[in-house]
C-alpha cells in the first residue's frame, strides 16, 4: 500500500501536531500542521478538498525553549510542544513567547494569559468539552544549561536498545536535579473562554511534561513523571482534583530498568493505553483503567524492539496505529534506532494477541523530534495521517485502512 502525500513538499519542513492532539477538525476537511516555510515555525491551515494552505500565526522569533526543544529561545518563539487543537470547534492554543494564545481557524487572535517568568512548559491538552485548557508547567531551574544527558542522541539510543544510563554524560539528568534540589512542576487549568487561571496543583520533586484531560471527566487529569534516573520509573499518575493516583507501578518487585511511556486516553475513556520494555528488553503494549486497576499487558515478538508510537483510534477501541516495533523476520534493519513501519494494530485485549497489519514503510530518519512519524487516525479511522522526512524535507502523508473483521 502506498501513502499520499498531504503537503506540498516544496522544501520546507511541515509537521503534525504532537499525536496526544489531532490535527483534523471534526470533519476531516482540514489539517492543521507546523511549517517553517515562513523562515521559522509557525501554524497553518490546509483544505484537504482544495489544497489551499493560509498561514495562522505570524511568529518571527524562532521556536520557544521547552521541553523536547531545549535549544529553543528563553521566552521567545512558538511553543512548538505547546499546540492543542479543539478539532470540534476548531480553535487551536498554543504559547507564543510567554502569552497563552487562542487562534481560530480565519486566523482571529486572542490571549488568554501569560506564563510566569520562573516556568517552562511542555505539552498541552484542551479537554473534550473545550471548556479547559492544561498547560504543565516546571521551575525554570529545570532546564538551565546548554546540554542535557537526556537530549544526547547516543543515550536516546542506547536507552532505548539497552534500557542503560550511559556513564560519559554532556552535563546532568533534568529529573535527577529536579528531585535533588527540591524542584516542582504545577497542572496549570485554564478557563479557555476568560483565560482565568481556575487551578494550579503543585507537585513536587517531579518534571511532568505530558497531560491529557479524561474524554469523560474534565476533572481527571492524565499526567507523567518525565525521564526520571531510572528511565519509565514513576511515568503514570492521574489527578482528579482532589489527589494524585499512581495508574502503574513501574519498579516494584521488578529491575529498576523497566520502562513505560507515551500513555494516552482511550476514545471512550475506560482505559489508558500505553507501551514501555520489560527488563530483558521485550517490548509490550499495555492499559489500565483510570483507577490503576485492571491492568493488561501484551509482550510484543523479540523482534519488535524498534521505538516507536502506538495511537488509538477514534472510533474503534481495538484499533491502534503505531510508527515503530513491527520488523520483518529476517529483513536486515535500517540504521535509524526509530521504527520503519506504519503498522495497523487489532488488540483483542481479552485473548491477549494483537493482529499486526503494516500499512507502508515511512522511512522518516528519526533525527530529531520534529521528524516522529506521530501517526493519528482521522476521526472516522478511515485514513491515517503521519510526518515523515523521507524525501529529505518534513513532510505530512496519509494513508487509507480498512476496519474490517
Amino acid at each position: 500500500m502506498e501513502a499520499l502525500r498531504v503537503t506540498d513538499g516544496l522544501g520546507a519542513n511541515d509537521q503534525l501536531l504532537y499525536f496526544t492532539s489531532s490535527s483534523l477538525d471534526e470533519q476531516d476537511r482540514k489539517l492543521v500542521f507546523i511549517s517553517d516555510r515562513s523562515g521559522h515555525p509557525n501554524l497553518f491551515v490546509r483544505d484537504l478538498e482544495s489544497g489551499r494552505e493560509e498561514q495562522l500565526t505570524h511568529n518571527r522569533n524562532g521556536t520557544l525553549k521547552s521541553y523536547v526543544y531545549f535549544n529553543g529561545n528563553e521566552r521567545r518563539g512558538l511553543g512548538k510542544a505547546s499546540i492543542s487543537f479543539d478539532s470540534l470547534r476548531k480553535q487551536l492554543y498554543y504559547i507564543q513567547d510567554d502569552a497563552l494564545c487562542c487562534t481560530s481557524l480565519d486566523g482571529a487572535t486572542r490571549v488568554l494569559n501569560h506564563i510566569p517568568d520562573d516556568q517552562v512548559t511542555a505539552f498541552t491538552h484542551v479537554s473534550a468539552d473545550g471548556r479547559r485548557l492544561c498547560v504543565p508547567t516546571t521551575d525554570a531551574r529545570a532546564l538551565e544549561a546548554d546540554n542535557f544527558v537526556n537530549d544526547s542522541p547516543a543515550y536516546a539510543a542506547q536507552q532505548e536498545k539497552k534500557n542503560e544510563v550511559i556513564s560519559d554524560k554532556p552535563d546532568y539528568d533534568i529529573d535527577e536535579r529536579v528531585r535533588t534540589e527540591g524542584l516542582s512542576s504545577y497542572l496549570n487549568v485554564y478557563d479557555t473562554q476568560t483565560g482565568e487561571l481556575i487551578a494550579r496543583e503543585q507537585v513536587e520533586r517531579a518534571w511532568i511534561t505530558h497531560v491529557q484531560f479524561s474524554p469523560l471527566d474534565a476533572m481527571h487529569i492524565l499526567y507523567n513523571h518525565e525521564w526520571p534516573s531510572d528511565c519509565g520509573i514513576r511515568r503514570l499518575w492521574l489527578w482528579d482534583g482532589k489527589q494524585h493516583l499512581r495508574l502503574r507501578t513501574e519498579g516494584s518487585g521488578r529491575s529498576k530498568a523497566d520502562w513505560t511511556c507515551h500513555e494516552m486516553w482511550q476514545a471512550d475513556g475506560r482505559y489508558i493505553i500505553y507501551h514501555g520494555k520489560y527488563p530483558d528488553g521485550r517490548a509490550y503494549i499495555g492499559r489500565v483503567d483510570p483507577q490503576g486497576q485492571h491492568p493488561v499487558e501484551i509482550a510484543l515478538p523479540v523482534q519488535y524492539h524498534r521505538y516507536g508510537h502506538f495511537t488509538a483510534g477514534n472510533q474503534h477501541n481495538e484499533w491502534l496505529v503505531s510508527d515503530g516495533y513491527y520488523h520483518p523476520e529476517g529483513v536486515p534493519e535500517n540504521t535509524n534506532w526509530g521504527g520503519e513501519w506504519i503498522s495497523q494494530l487489532k488488540v483483542d485485549w481479552d485473548a491477549r494477541s494483537i493482529e499486526w497489519r503494516p500499512l507502508c514503510q515511512h522511512q522518516s530518519f528519526w533525527d530529531c523530534q520534529d521528524s516522529h512519524p506521530h501517526p493519528i487516525f482521522d476521526h472516522t479511522d478511515s485514513e491515517i495521517y503521519f510526518t515523515s522526512n523521507a524525501e529529505g524535507a518534513r513532510n505530512i502523508y496519509k494513508i487509507k485502512v480498512a476496519l474490517d473483521g
